[in-house]
């Protein structure tokens, strides 16, 4: 996925901002400006099983290097936004049971980390985050309103409303990932443990099991010649495929823009969003590649054909362009929205 490009921190507008970005195996930091730019990143393991605390301070060292490098210290910083994957309760600011992190379960993370960084810090949920990022200075930032799907092992969801992130009565708003889609007696299990949806269609995961299936029942494809015991069948390699033109390949992927166009139609119709933005590492190439293109074009054939007419016209459907930077530029972003709120209390500030 691509990154975006550094400002020097002489061009920096300040305040600065740390953006936190926590996943299962890698923790992304980053410094950004009050424009959303960032001036240097940096990412360290989570090692997840030494737990939360070990991950803070290792973090905090990484941090300390990072800044140095840029000639600034702490001080230069105005707080800190913390994503973390779900689930949580934001307003405690702690985990509940976050499914890739079970040795940091029921922890109280953000006050940890400010703590340990000195700085005011807020929390928000990660898929939230780079929602914020997208809509504050990616592919979503002319829109009041957008929703972000991020595809990937399994579909991630953001929606931003003006400056409003939408985290729910308890911090479990925004799953899109988890919206039903197909409530027949045969729909596919999401990895939540329930039937039907969209992540059970339109993650990498379940693109591998739909190809698997296809394959299984015979079909012929290029693909039979390349799956080993040493290269097993992954979403990349059924990109791969489907580039060179394998009718299979480009089926399952197409199969996948199917149920995404249809989510997208029901999110649609609860939101109005602006934009929904597809983002997450399995994105078949983007706008750059064929079946990228191809794939986006597909999702949109089906939003115009299912959803109402107006927003079926008007609402852009389009992939994100902040890449694996959309994490710690929008925690930083949300981290910055409650800075400006506490300085200039009678005026949001989105820098829209």
């Amino acid at each position: 996925m691509p990154s975006v490009s550094h400002v020097s921190p002489a061009f920096a507008q300040r305040p600065l901002f740390l953006g936190f970005d926590v996943g299962g195996t890698g923790i992304k930091l980053g410094v950004v400006d009050d424009l959303g730019r960032p001036l240097a990143q940096t990412r360290i393991a989570t090692l997840e099983e030494q737990g939360p605390q070990s991950a803070v301070a290792r973090a905090r060292s990484a941090m300390n290097q990072m800044l140095a490098e840029l000639g600034l210290t702490t001080v230069d910083l105005a707080a800190v936004g913390l994503a973390t994957p779900g689930t949580m309760d934001i307003p405690k600011g702690i985990f509940l049971q976050p499914h890739n992190l079970p040795h940091w379960h029921y922890f109280p993370i953000r006050d940890c980390v400010a703590e340990a960084f000195g700085l005011p810090t807020t929390f928000a949920n990660d898929a939230n985050a780079a929602a914020y990022g997208e809509s504050w200075v990616g592919s979503g930032q002319k829109f009041h309103s957008i929703v972000l799907l991020t595809l990937g092992t399994g579909v991630g969801g953001g929606i931003i409303i003006g400056d409003l992130s939408v985290d729910g009565e308890n911090s479990h708003g925004s799953e899109c990932g988890h919206i039903i889609i197909d409530s027949s007696p045969a729909a596919r299990m999401c990895g939540c443990g329930q039937p039907g949806h969209l992540e059970a269609y339109c993650s990498a995961t379940a693109l591998v099991k739909r190809t698997s299936e296809l394959l299984a029942s015979g079909r012929a494809s290029s693909l039979s010649k390349r799956i080993t015991a040493q290269s097993p069948l992954t979403a990349k390699l059924i990109d791969e495929e489907a580039d060179q033109g394998d009718a299979l390949a480009i089926e399952a992927i197409f199969e996948l823009g199917t149920w995404l166009g249809l989510g997208c139609v029901s999110l649609m119709h609860c939101i109005d969003p602006g934009a929904v933005i597809l983002g997450g590492a399995m994105n078949f190439g983007g706008a750059d590649d064929p079946t990228g293109r191809r794939f986006l074009e597909h999702v949109r054939g089906v939003v115009r054909k299912h959803a109402f007419p107006i927003p079926a016209q008007r609402t852009v459907i389009d992939f994100a362009s902040l890449g694996g930077d959309a994490g710690f530029i929008g925690a930083a972003g949300i981290a910055r929205l409650e800075f400006h709120r506490k300085q200039h209390p009678a005026r949001v500030s989105n820098a829209k």
